[in-house]
């Protein structure tokens, strides 16, 4: 696979001069923890290559809101996970007031919470226009085209798709992955394979039914789940959040059981005994590195199961109440009205895989 280059002194090297963590280069044999690559493993995901975009320098624009994406690629989420395929040229994103993370040919851009993010050139443009302006809004009868910057400019040619997954990898509020990240597949097959399955699915002439101009495969479902091993093998160390949480000696046990066991009646005392500490050493473990006390982690859990079972069973509301803990139907009601704004059966009416 050819290599995208730049002459020297080029903005790309922004990456490189300030030692940036977030490119993964052939030769880093790193594997994700025992504990990571069993979430991944376990991933249930869904989505599609929506977006073909050619850029001519200079050029930048600005996505919609998180929200906005989501209604229109995915109705019934609030977010969608969204990755950009760089299959010719170079380009950088950033999210809210961040750093800007440059990508090339054979890079992929993840965004996984799907947030507002701008995205540009290697020259600076003029102005950052709205995305809104540039893409027309669906129905699409084919996969939308972006064709945005000067008429002669370097152009930068990108693959758009978007994932969703109900999965606690992907909460926002727990962010285990940056906001942003490139990852650079190994030179070799990884990279031969991320190549040749975008240029099947851009052929493809089979769409979804229900939005024509949506490509379905299973790329990216594989692709993400590959970048994501790729990311968490060479990710430096996190002093706090899920990942970090995870390989802490204190937290890993009782997040074990809480995560295997949420129908059990926890106690903060009974997960201290687990951990061998104090009651209050441990709340403060889970508050230093999750920022939430232990009970309210184990109810958070508890909700993401009851989005599981009420997506994707048929078991009734005090039956997934009971999986999740609760003794009481009306309880688990309220808790789960509390964190979405709506009961458990409204909430499965708009939710649930058929």
């Amino acid at each position: 696979m050819t290599r995208f280059s730049l002459m020297r002194g080029s903005a790309l090297d922004h990456d490189r001069d300030t030692g940036a963590s977030d490119r993964v280069t052939a030769g880093e044999q790193g594997r994700p923890s025992a504990a990571l690559q069993s979430a991944l493993e376990r991933l249930r995901l869904e989505g599609a290559l929506f977006l073909r975009a050619e850029y001519r320098e200079p050029w930048a624009y600005e996505s919609l809101t998180a929200r906005e994406t989501a209604k229109i690629l995915r109705p019934d989420a609030d977010r969608v996970i969204l990755f950009h395929l760089v299959a010719d040229g170079a380009c950088w994103i950033s999210v809210g007031d961040g750093d800007k993370h440059w990508a090339r040919r054979g890079d992929v851009i993840v965004l996984p919470y799907g947030d507002q993010h701008r995205m540009g050139g290697v020259r600076d443009a003029a102005e950052i226009v709205s995305i809104s302006t540039i893409l027309q809004m669906p129905p699409w009868r084919q996969m939308p085209v972006i064709r945005h910057g000067a008429d002669s400019g370097e152009q930068t040619d990108v693959v758009c798709g978007y994932l969703h997954s109900r999965d606690p990898l992907f909460d926002p509020r727990l962010r285990v992955f940056p906001a942003a990240f490139v990852v650079r597949p190994p030179d070799g097959p990884a990279a031969d394979w991320v190549r040749a399955n975008v240029a099947y699915a851009l052929q493809q002439t089979e769409v979804a039914p229900a939005n024509p101009g949506i490509v379905m495969s299973r790329l990216p479902e594989l692709l993400l789940v590959e970048v994501l091993r790729l990311h968490l093998s060479s990710a430096p160390a996190a002093d706090r959040g899920w990942l970090a949480a995870l390989n802490d000696p204190v937290l890993r046990p009782p997040m074990s059981l809480l995560h295997s066991n949420p129908e059990r009646p926890w106690t903060v005392s009974a997960l201290a005994k687990e951990a061998a500490v104090s009651r209050s050493v441990l709340d403060a473990r889970f508050r230093e590195v999750l920022g939430r006390s232990p009970i309210r982690y184990l109810t958070e859990w508890r909700m993401h199961v009851a989005e599981d079972l009420l997506a994707t069973t048929d078991l009734g509301v005090g039956a997934v109440a009971r999986r999740v803990g609760y003794d009481a139907e009306e309880a688990f009601s309220r808790a789960f009205k509390r964190a979405h704004g709506e009961s458990p059966s409204v909430w499965r009416a708009s939710h649930m895989l058929r």
